[in-house]
């Protein structure tokens, strides 16, 4: 039995299975009719809880239409998972008991690549109906900058070229809202839904750049420029969205082969993509946004998962709470030091009484001093549940290298705004956090591409890698001595930790740790033992 459209009387016959309680094929055409929801990046998160939240909304009879996806990354996904299986989805959810939830998502009704359905991307933008545009396309999704501060070349090209050549995936959103705008200006918002601070301001910023430009180059009208920085034309909500959605297990896709489903097979895409028909995530979720929706918008708090439709100031105090202090850094630690450990998953990382120890030491001992409580979660609460029962649970496969991909992205805000919080309070002092420091230098000793025992191993994507380790050139496992100050320059750079760890006192503390991890064999775990002794 294969996951499509044509099987989907036999899938219901699967008393384990829960199946969508609509009729897809009507849902399907009232929103080619009139779309209200076009999203962009169709990786794991968007399948397994985006598509959900508006399932779960149909399935309540809330609403009529459901959203359409599109890739601009990894165009491979729309050909291996999407189309192949009419844009279903098989979501198994991995409870800590082990029980798996298996339920078929079918509110994503049609899949686009950005590059090749421009034109029909163009008349779902014109559309009056249209409500938002969202996005999971990673916090580099939004840059336009290098990390030294020059414009990408795409970009560059891109300011030169017409909108209609757009290749970089915010310049490709500014030509659609152009679209939108000369076919009568309607209201939409664009929703960041992606893991970083003030996501729906990165939007905003990227957007107007680029229309700036076009505007001096003739390209666009003043009057359009006008549009996208009116609000109340177009709005930019920010939002904190929580979910873990590792790779595709083997585990789950024996589950699933044995209720019977065909084509199965984990899907590993030429850019890297681990992906399949299914996505296996853990159970608990929380998206937070403000309620910042000019055209309109879904009753998402309606959709029974974990919505939160707020004012900015609390989404702002709940994305803080989880990408600063309750869950991000945690997660980065354990990547860290879980690869440098050859820990296989997560769960082995958090399992580890020193990493376990570590992340409490950051969550509880530093972070959480500094965390401004939003009231519709409990940041206390927040890291019992994330350390005792996410990170717990041996069921969901997350690997560390996959939460390790692109650290240097990650840090200044995981950290960085950590630190930051501590040098603007008059009653905490920044020599006293001694475990952040622990973690700038495990990542370090990580980017050498050795693990504890000494072997070689496999670094994880990141775009400042190759820049990274050509600035560590000539530091060498097991001979201490090699260190001659080559982090120097990188830690004073405030573009990757948020403030200038050298002008704040912490470079040497990092580089002492650091330095103490290069002796030899077991020189982390040694390294962990002697400051995690209290």
């Amino acid at each position: 039995m294969k996951l499509n459209l044509n099987e989907m009387k036999n899938i219901k016959n699967i008393s384990e299975v829960v199946t969508p309680a609509y009729d897809i094929e009507t849902v399907k055409e009232n929103t080619m009719k009139a779309p209200k929801w076009l999203h962009f990046g169709a990786g794991n998160i968007f399948r397994a809880y985006v598509g959900k939240m508006q399932q779960n909304l149909l399935n309540k009879g809330l609403e009529n239409t459901g959203i359409i996806v599109a890739e601009s990354f990894d165009t491979e996904i729309i050909d291996k998972v999407y189309k192949p299986h009419d844009n279903l989805t098989l979501s198994v959810i991995l409870s800590k008991d082990g029980n798996f939830s298996t339920e078929v998502i079918a509110s994503i009704v049609e899949s686009l690549k950005a590059d090749t359905d421009k034109d029909t991307l163009k008349e779902i933008v014109k559309a009056p109906t249209l409500q938002m545009i969202s996005f999971t396309i990673t916090e580099k999704g939004y840059n336009l900058k290098t990390p030294n501060g020059e414009y990408m070349k795409v970009i560059e090209e891109d300011f030169q070229n017409s909108p209609e050549e757009a290749k970089h995936i915010m310049s490709i959103v500014t030509n659609l809202l152009y679209v939108r705008f000369k076919a009568g200006a309607t209201p939409i918002s664009l929703v960041s839904m992606d893991n970083c601070a003030g996501n729906g301001d990165r939007v905003r910023t990227a957007v107007l750049d680029i229309a700036e430009h076009w505007v001096e180059k003739g390209y666009v009208e003043k009057e359009f420029l006008a549009y996208v920085s009116d609000e109340k034309k177009v709005a930019y909500p920010i939002s904190m969205i929580d979910k873990i959605t590792p790779r595709p297990a083997e585990v789950v896709k024996e589950h699933l082969e044995k209720l019977g489903f065909e084509d199965m097979n984990i899907v590993v895409t030429s850019k890297n993509t681990y992906t399949g028909a299914f996505v296996n995530a853990e159970a608990p979720e929380y998206f937070v946004v403000e309620d910042k929706f000019p055209n309109g918008r879904p009753e998402l708090e309606k959709s029974e998962a974990g919505v939160y439709v707020t004012d900015r100031e609390t989404v702002e105090k709940t994305e803080r709470m989880k990408v600063t202090t309750c869950l991000n850094p945690l997660h980065t630690t354990l990547a860290v030091y879980g690869c440098l450990l050859n820990e296989k998953t997560i769960f082995d990382a958090v399992s580890n009484p020193y990493l376990n120890k570590l992340i409490k030491n950051i969550g509880y001992g530093e972070a959480l001093k500094v965390v401004d409580d939003p009231k519709i979660l409990s940041p206390k609460a927040f890291i019992d549940e994330v350390i005792n029962e996410r990170f717990a649970n041996k069921f969901i496969p997350d690997q560390p290298e996959r939460i390790a991909t692109d650290t240097s992205q990650k840090v200044g805000i995981r950290f960085g705004e950590t630190i930051k919080a501590y040098l603007a309070s008059d009653e905490l002092n920044v020599e006293d956090i001694r475990y952040i420091p622990l973690v700038y230098a495990g990542w370090f000793r990580y980017l050498l591409g050795i693990d504890d025992n000494g072997n070689e191993r496999s670094i994880s994507p990141d775009p400042m890698l190759e820049m990274l380790k050509e600035k560590m050139t000539g530091i060498e496992f097991g001979k201490p001595e090699t260190y001659k100050g080559q982090l120097r320059e990188i830690l004073k750079n405030k573009m990757i930790f948020g403030v200038d760890l050298e002008e704040v006192g912490m470079a040497d503390r990092v580089e002492k740790y650091f330095v103490e991890m290069l002796v030899g064999k077991d020189a982390v775990v040694n390294t962990l033992k002697k400051y995690l002794v209290n």
